[in-house]
């Protein structure tokens, strides 16, 4: 064997492929209208599971009834998929999605 020193590369090379780091765009988690449930009802469960007023879960409720559907909660992925579990488990029509 040698006992020759080998010395190390006084350079280091610095990464030559550039990757673009996008942000997590939120997620949204939408109820949507269904003949099923009543109004009093859909407001209680939105006021039990988000903490919402009586006024904001009012608001939501009307949302979904006059419009067809209503964002209730927006958030991480994670949280997103609690929320709509969480809602689907109260008999209430919920999907999420990605916002825009």
């Amino acid at each position: 064997m040698s006992s020759t020193p080998v010395e190390a590369p006084t350079e280091i090379a610095s990464p030559t492929d550039e990757v673009d780091v996008i942000p997590d765009r939120p997620w949204i988690v939408l109820v949507w209208n269904d003949p099923i449930n009543l109004m009093s009802y859909v407001t209680f469960v939105f006021q039990k599971l988000f903490g919402y007023s009586l006024e904001k879960a009012t608001s939501l409720m009307l949302d979904v009834h006059e419009k067809g559907r209503a964002v209730v909660s927006n958030g991480p992925r994670e949280k997103a998929e609690v929320d709509v579990l969480r809602l689907h488990e109260h008999g209430l029509w919920a999907t999420m999605q990605q916002d825009d």
